[in-house]
């Protein structure tokens, strides 16, 4: 009987007993130093850590300066805010109207060809470009400024899909 008294206070005390949880260090955010406006260029001493409860962390939340270094403010970025991937671009090399050299490459041939950027991009976007002599949509990557490699024709509008049935 002694010792079924001795075991269920062990039991129960062992239940009262809390342990400490473990202390949440944080995840080590991204944030800017300093307001930063649309369309400004991030250098590395635009930039600073932050740390937050790993609760707290949004989906997308930058926790690399590298990704976010030499890119371009989408919008006004305050101080001490949480920096979130969609919040940069690359800086625009390729505006919409923009006069472009479209590069076709092919196992021995490579073309060029003039055509006019239906989009705005930065190095490695995806834009559109229009073949003014044909009207076609090319779909290219921006590889520099005022320069597009093609990557193949752009969807059919509805109207060029009915046309051909």
């Amino acid at each position: 009987m002694n010792r079924k008294l001795a075991f269920s206070l062990l039991f129960v005390a062992a239940q009262t007993v809390t342990v400490p949880a473990a202390a949440d260090t944080g995840v080590r955010i991204v944030v800017p130093a300093h307001d930063i406006a649309r369309g400004e260029t991030i250098t590395d001493s635009d930039l600073t850590y932050a740390t937050v409860p790993g609760t707290a962390l949004m989906a997308g939340t930058v926790t690399n300066l590298a990704a976010v270094k030499n890119m371009e403010a989408r919008r006004m970025l305050h101080a001490g805010e949480a920096l979130r991937a969609d919040d940069v671009r690359h800086p625009i090399v390729v505006t919409r109207g923009q006069t472009v050299t479209m590069l076709f490459h092919a196992p021995g041939v490579e073309l060029t060809a003039m055509g006019r950027s239906m989009g705005e991009g930065g190095v490695g976007d995806t834009v559109t470009v229009q073949n003014p002599s044909s009207f076609r949509m090319i779909v290219g990557v921006v590889s520099a400024p005022g320069t597009v490699v093609a990557t193949g024709p752009a969807s059919p509008s509805p109207s060029q899909r009915t046309a051909r049935n």
